[in-house]
């Protein structure tokens, strides 16, 4: 609920804190005192729209404040040279969020309000209780997989011819690198093996010295040695210390023999045929091409053959993918259209109980052959909100036909039914969660016993919910629990709005112009009458 609304240098506003009470809160002055004024300053902080134009002349800026029950506060400041600043609780927050923040808390029910009630999306927020919500998230939770695996499965079809150009590309592709036959690393296996050939001359002249030096004939390294090692047996048999050197001869030349045999065998080994080279260098080339096509190397394009063919695979259980997500879509397709059914009837259910229900309070309101009717029919074709289309019929007098409320209905006529459509919602604990509503001039063309039947619809609406009401007549004004005078004087040549709040003899002053336009002792004794019969009715209501 709004506690405090504090606005300053809004227009005919220099600085003014309005308090509300919890319960009927009424709005009454002059008209051009500013009462519309005070309701913009709420729209702003709520996340309506505001201009320059609406800063007070000589200032540079305008702020509006308000407080609500829980201790949330917000605030919006709006300067001159565009410094604009948006708060919650002291810390900055953006327009959209301050939008949502004003969507939660409060209800503005004024003329453009009134004109949403014929959007059909509004419609469904009236008919859709509680239990209907859960079934239309079922419903919208099927409808989305159903448009997803429909999209898919257009999008299928329409590639089939693409698939099959594609196909034959991709098994060609799988011909081409099939034929080479290829092995894992063979690309490294004959660069090392043409390496070594081109290179046969030089390696098998390398290879016979190298055995040579080692060992061939008196002056090679084996052979060398073993006459070392021989010398240092005898210098051992008369001093130890050369043992360990003799020792380490004797290992080396077990090393060096190894080394020699290895030598020997590979010179023994070398086969070079330089057929074997053409070869060699024929098989590379013929990896080369495929080298540009698919890979940097072997094992890449072994890679790239792999998901060749798992491409074929899927190209050709295409059709059968397609039946597949043919079988799917119309599984969810019937799923779906039984959910929207069940939902058409939940709705059908709640649209005649709620029908009946505002068809009567808008007879209170007035309208006493009024009939209202909101209708749900089933739509050619699904969407978002189901499988129907919802509108309002309406008929403000006998004998004529109902037709949709946007095409015949006045503004007046309007306004009475969508206050009967809010005392409605607040008897069944229905539609929004916010706890404050806002009436800005909803007794527009109105009197007699149809402005006091209003009124006590109001004060009941305010029974359960913080009700702010903007208006022009005693009948509703005497029905406050706060009422709230808005005045407009001249202070130093400068026009000033300002906000009283009523204490019981200012009540009935007010409330005496407002009836009779004086504060005459009939006036102020019929003023009293009023109050205290609307004590009664609250008493009771």
């Amino acid at each position: 609920m709004l506690k405090t609304l504090t606005v300053e240098n809004f227009a005919l506003i220099e600085n003014i804190t309005v308090e509300f009470g919890d319960d009927l809160n009424i709005l009454t002055g002059e008209t051009g005192a500013g009462k519309s004024i005070l309701i913009e300053a709420l729209g702003a902080i709520l996340g309506n729209r505001i201009g320059v134009s609406k800063i007070r002349k000589g200032t540079d800026y305008l702020r509006v404040e308000a407080i609500f029950s829980d201790g949330l506060k917000l605030s919006r400041k709006f300067s001159r040279t565009s410094k604009n600043s948006i708060t919650a609780d002291g810390k900055p927050i953006t327009l959209a969020q301050l939008k949502k923040y004003g969507a939660a808390l409060l209800d503005m029910h004024d003329q453009n309000k009134n004109l949403e009630l014929l959007r059909e999306e509004n419609i469904y927020n009236l008919i859709d209780d509680e239990k209907i919500s859960d079934e239309l998230k079922n419903f919208k939770q099927l409808y989305r997989e159903l448009n997803s695996k429909t999209r898919a499965l257009e999008k299928k079809l329409s590639a089939r011819a693409e698939n099959l150009e594609r196909l034959d590309f991709l098994r060609w592709q799988e011909k081409e690198i099939s034929a080479v036959n290829l092995k894992p690393n063979e690309d490294e296996k004959l660069d090392a093996e043409i390496k070594k050939l081109s290179h046969a001359e030089k390696i098998a002249e390398c290879v016979r010295q190298s055995a040579q030096i080692l060992n061939d004939g008196d002056s090679d390294i084996l052979t060398a040695l073993s006459r070392v090692e021989k010398k240092l047996d005898i210098v051992t048999r008369y001093d130890k210390k050369l043992d360990s050197a003799r020792k380490l001869l004797e290992e080396a030349q077990i090393y060096l023999r190894e080394a020699y045999d290895e030598i020997r065998d590979y010179g023994g080994d070398l086969d070079f045929s330089p057929e074997r080279l053409d070869e060699l260098h024929a098989r590379s080339d013929e990896i080369s091409k495929l080298k540009q096509k698919y890979g940097a190397s072997v094992n890449e394009i072994l890679q790239r053959l792999e998901k060749i063919r798992d491409d074929i695979a899927a190209v050709e259980n295409f059709d059968s993918n397609v039946e597949d997500l043919k079988m799917e879509v119309a599984k969810l397709d019937s799923e779906t259209k039984a959910c929207a059914e069940k939902l058409l009837k939940s709705r059908l259910a709640s649209a005649k109980y709620l029908s009946a229900k505002i068809e009567t309070e808008i007879q209170r309101l007035g309208m006493a052959r009024a009939e209202f009717e909101i209708v749900v029919e089933p739509a050619e074709n699904l969407s978002k909100n189901g499988g129907d289309k919802a509108d309002i019929l309406f008929c403000a007098n006998v004998g004529e036909e109902k037709l949709s409320l946007s095409k015949i209905v006045s503004g007046g006529e309007l306004s009475r039914i969508a206050l009967a459509i809010k005392i409605v919602l607040a008897a069944e604990q229905r539609g929004d969660n916010f706890r404050t509503m806002v009436f800005d001039e909803i007794d527009t063309g109105l009197g007699g016993v149809t402005a006091k039947t209003v009124a006590e619809c109001i004060a009941r609406i305010s029974r359960g919910w913080q009700v702010l009401c903007i208006t022009h007549l005693p009948q509703i004004a005497s029905m406050a629990d706060v009422h709230l005078q808005i005045t407009k004087s001249e202070v130093d040549g400068r026009t000033l709005t300002k906000v009283k709040r009523l204490d019981e003899e200012e009540r009935v002053k007010e409330i005496a112009r407002m009836a009779s336009g004086d504060e005459s002792p009939a006036s102020i004794k019929n003023a009293s009458e009023m109050i205290s019969s609307a004590k009664k009715f609250l008493a009771y209501s």
